[in-house]
């Protein structure tokens, strides 16, 4: 640790000014085209950026039970879980995780904020199931409530202190029982037992925003709830799209981006002006995954254009050969009747079980991760959050760690598209920044860029882990920043430190980058006996459990 902290603070000299210079090359790679760098959908989409959140002097990493900052930086809690979000007496759910920010009326103090919950706790929400194994269908019912997402309405006031609106006229919850509809291949087919609506929406661990201004949610580890639950698993495990100004629109799952544990999305347009959206499959030994639609983003159309997420090809990357592979039920069937095939080792079923599977394309989108790897699709170290950069068309992805092959702390891979394309059929790419005591952080997750290009990363340490054997040397979980060009590529430096079990994920910032929205989610995760919290963060009057919560981080200088 402490040759990280001479490491930070020799990058940083004498000034915090050299994180800015250390970035300043970046718009030479565009040559200042802001036509260009708004081909992603991300909070630099369509706005101009005073390019302020560079400037901090790295933090040490901690222990203590709190949110630790840089000096100068302050955080706001805006919503925590139990919380009243609007006059119908909804609440805000628990394990908040990716948050994205939209403005109401352009301003960078005032807008709708949309946060995931991805599952609940035997301990603090629901209470343990019975002798017999089982919740109770009010149990149940709970958990399915406090897992989806929120919709809420935030404020900083004139003190410069975030808040919740509670009056909010579109403040409102999506959970695992609000109805829902499946559209794209797989809707109203035998792979998902004929369904097209479907009850509700958990699991939501990350998520992205559209070109038309609508929110994409993720849902993950979708297993365990939807088995607690009774429910048809083929109906989750998608990417879903929700507008947050529009409580009519109707809440939608896109089979055609495939069905597999979904991170997040991130969007982006081919130069032939087609959408496309990368995504990442967070277990071991998963894909890497891109969908390119079939017809081209008219802005005009706005919301419309959701429709262009119903047809188009997926594809699964085969890093060996630096291409794309189209996940075409003509190519798994070809596959599978050749006489050479043999079952990829990471499949679990009989080349006769397999071909009794894959029958249409709906199959194909519903067993995503085994026709990826049918057709040659390469196995990675748990995939979660996928960003493009803005400024050059690279995209990152954060390879979180695989003890399977003996990648404890992960990193950061670059991929380049050919011809800077996203639509492109070959990349290359290089491993970015690797997780480990060299870099100081281990397990990168979410991912977001600044206005400098300097790509910023929150960890993923599992809350058993923390603070023992090889993960000692790190302590809490944390937030980093690093430098994506210049002589400092690649160098970590750390922003923030979570309380005690947490992790911080979803980071978001207003498009003025004067605030950064951070989701704290599950301090005191260990707890076992609730009167006794390993953790009791926040603290706020009132408060007698630890509570995931959203935070707003102000004090980035102008």
């Amino acid at each position: 640790m402490e040759m990280n902290r001479r490491k930070f603070l020799a990058y940083l000299g004498t000034g915090t000014a050299a994180l800015a210079a250390a970035s300043a090359g970046l718009g030479s790679l565009t040559g200042g085209d802001k036509a260009y760098a708004a081909r992603t959908a991300d909070h630099l989409f369509g706005y101009k950026s005073n390019k302020v959140s560079g400037f901090f002097e790295p933090i040490a990493h901690s222990k203590v039970d709190d949110v630790i900052l840089p000096k100068g930086f302050k955080y706001d809690v805006v919503a925590a879980y139990g919380d009243v979000i609007n006059e119908a007496g909804d609440t805000f759910g628990f394990n908040n995780d990716f948050t994205v920010y939209f403005p109401i009326d352009g301003s960078n103090t005032h807008g709708l904020l949309w946060v995931n919950h991805e599952y609940s706790s035997d301990v603090f929400v629901h209470g343990q199931p019975g002798a017999d194994g089982n919740y109770t269908a009010e149990q149940i019912k709970k958990m399915l409530y406090v897992q989806g997402g929120s919709v809420i309405e935030v404020r900083r006031d004139e003190k410069g202190v975030w808040k919740l609106d509670t009056q909010s006229k579109y403040a409102r919850r999506v959970t695992g029982l609000t109805p829902t509809k499946l559209v794209g291949p797989a809707a109203g087919t035998k792979a998902v037992n004929g369904a097209v609506n479907v009850q509700g929406t958990f699991a939501n661990c990350s998520g992205g925003m559209t070109l038309w201004n609508t929110l994409l949610t993720c849902e993950e580890n979708f297993e365990e709830t939807s088995g607690q639950a009774g429910l048809d698993a083929t109906h989750y495990g998608w990417v879903v799209e929700v507008d947050p100004f529009d409580p009519t629109f109707e809440i939608r799952k896109h089979t055609a981006l495939g069905r597999f544990n979904h991170e997040n999305t991130a969007m982006g347009l081919s130069k032939d002006g087609r959408v496309v959206v990368y995504m990442g499959d967070d277990k071991k030994d998963a894909c890497v995954y891109k969908f390119v639609s079939k017809n081209n983003y008219v802005p005009e159309m706005g919301r419309a254009n959701t429709a262009l997420l119903t047809e188009g090809t997926l594809y699964a990357a085969d890093l060996k050969k630096g291409k794309w592979i189209a996940l075409t039920i003509e190519a798994v069937q070809k596959a599978l009747k050749d006489e050479k095939f043999k079952v990829p080792s990471l499949i679990k079923a009989t080349k006769e079980e397999l071909a009794a599977k894959f029958q249409t394309q709906a199959d194909v989108c519903v067993n995503t991760h085994e026709a990826a790897l049918i057709l040659g699709a390469t196995p990675t170290d748990r995939p979660e959050d996928i960003e493009i950069c803005p400024f050059d068309n690279t995209f990152f992805v954060a390879h979180t760690n695989n003890d399977n092959h003996g990648n404890i702390h992960g990193h950061i891979t670059r991929f380049f598209e050919k011809d800077s394309d996203l639509g492109a059929m070959e990349f290359d790419f290089e491993i970015f920044a690797a997780g480990g005591r060299q870099s100081g952080f281990s397990a990168p997750d979410n991912l977001t860029f600044d206005s400098n290009g300097n790509l910023w990363t929150v960890t993923d340490i599992s809350s058993g882990s923390l603070n023992k054997g090889v993960f000692t040397s790190f302590a809490n979980n944390g937030m980093f920043v690093i430098p994506t060009t210049g002589p400092n590529m690649g160098v970590a430096m750390q922003f923030a430190s979570a309380p005690v079990e947490a992790e911080m994920t979803g980071p978001w910032f207003t498009p003025d980058e004067s605030t950064l929205f951070l989701a704290v989610q599950h301090p005191g995760e260990n707890t076992t006996d609730p009167s006794k919290p390993t953790s009791t963060w926040p603290r706020r009057p009132g408060d007698t459990m630890p509570r995931p919560a959203v935070i707003a981080i102000t004090g980035f200088q102008f």
